[in-house]
């Protein structure tokens, strides 16, 4: 009886003609096919993510507010601002090339959002990331410092960008990047300082070529680690950066321009009004650069708007309103294990209070309601009898006394 002969299922190869021929049930595979079902694989992957960031859906400036106003609450002055800084942007990437009659080439306006900590900057820019059709990532700025020492070098923002395009340069050139904490590579002084800043004025240096527009040599694995790596050309002249952080002592900048004081009287006699709970929404470009940007920053981001402070009717409606409330996501999480949870008004006018007697902003809405039901959320899950949780004031200030939170002192 003749020996049978084993041959590729695909290609009909016999074993001697391959290198590696893979046995399965009942058909084997040589590693031609192998190879070549990859680069179809690979292919495919390359064509699905191409359509998902080339399809751009032009959004007008009030539909995109109309989609923010459904995840942010208030804020208004700011959503316009990103809405038309999205939408121009979409504009600017889809604009044909510059012909001989019509050589006007639109420039992009990069942002920068000042706001204190927990009122929505980092929010702000997260929601825009759903309904974008473009790259989008979230760089933090204070790990950022000059190329050579510890820390990340500036190429590394494009890298992240990279990875969220899927190594698709054509895409990732039509990105959005938002460059969170920016306040806190600002150098120590407006005067240019003659010794070394490598993660202040050093950094901001490095990032002039990213927010102008040039070919930028990124390593897609990160160059400290992995230098033998072959680096991947990006142009970042339509890539938008969107700029946020605290500025804190900023205020006394602005008031020092309006003449006006932080505490104490004014001297302002006879001009407008100032309103002195809220000096960031008189926030200017020549502001940011006495606070420790170099002037070359603040000129490739000449767009600036500011987040008001949040006050108490505004967290009242973080707490219930938006699509991704808190306390939705938490009755989301009890429902989960069968249990109805039940929260009462004054709990949470008690949850906002405490809020801003810490000055936590809306991070710290989070952190409260957290502690508020840690204990049940611990428990109740092991009850078999538990179907409801009702939460009332008396249980909200018992659980809340037994936090970290209570034992803070506000400054």
């Amino acid at each position: 009886m003749a020996k049978k002969i084993e041959r590729c299922s695909f290609c009909g190869r016999e074993k001697a003609q391959t290198n590696v021929l893979i046995a399965g049930l009942d058909a084997h595979i040589c590693d031609y096919c192998v190879s070549q079902a990859q680069t179809i694989i690979s292919e495919e992957i390359t064509t699905k993510t191409n359509k998902q960031f080339t399809k751009i859906e032009l959004q007008k400036p009030q539909e995109i507010k109309k989609f923010l106003d459904q995840y942010v609450i208030g804020q208004d002055e700011a959503k316009i601002v990103m809405a038309v800084a999205v939408y121009n942007h979409f504009k600017r990437i889809t604009q044909k090339s510059p012909n001989h009659d019509d050589d006007v080439e639109i420039e992009k306006s990069n942002i920068i959002m000042v706001g204190e900590t927990g009122t929505g900057k980092t929010l702000l820019a997260r929601t825009i990331a759903k309904m974008l059709k473009v790259p989008f990532c979230i760089a933090d700025a204070t790990v950022l410092t000059e190329a050579g020492y510890v820390g990340e070098d500036v190429e590394s923002i494009l890298s992240r960008l990279l990875q969220v395009a899927d190594y698709n340069v054509a895409a990732a050139e039509k990105g959005i990047i938002f460059i969170d904490e920016i306040d806190k590579i600002a150098r120590k002084s407006d005067n240019p300082s003659i010794t070394r800043d490598v993660s202040g004025e050093g950094v901001q240096q490095a990032l002039l070529k990213l927010l102008e527009g040039s070919v930028v040599n990124v390593p897609p694995q990160g160059g400290r680690k992995h230098p033998e790596q072959r680096m991947i050309q990006i142009d970042t002249k339509n890539i938008l950066f969107i700029a946020g952080g605290a500025f804190d002592g900023i205020n006394k900048v602005i008031a020092s321009r309006l003449r006006t004081n932080v505490i104490g009287y004014s001297f302002a006699d006879g001009k407008d009004s100032v309103d002195k709970e809220n000096l960031l929404q008189y926030i200017s470009p020549p502001d940011l650069k006495k606070f420790g940007l170099i002037p070359e920053i603040v000129g490739r981001m000449p767009v600036v708007t500011f987040m008001h402070p949040l006050k108490k009717e505004t967290l009242r409606k973080i707490l219930t309103e938006p699509k991704n409330a808190l306390i939705k996501q938490y009755t989301k999480l009890f429902e989960m294990d069968g249990i109805k949870l039940k929260v009462e008004d004054a709990v949470l006018d008690f949850i906002v209070d405490k809020s801003i007697e810490f000055r936590l902003g809306a991070r710290g809405l989070r952190s409260i309601i957290e502690g508020i039901l840690t204990d049940a959320m611990f428990e109740l899950p092991s009850s078999k009898s538990a179907k409801e949780l009702r939460i009332d004031i008396n249980y909200a200030e018992e659980k809340f006394r037994k936090t970290n939170i209570s034992k803070l002192r506000v400054a």
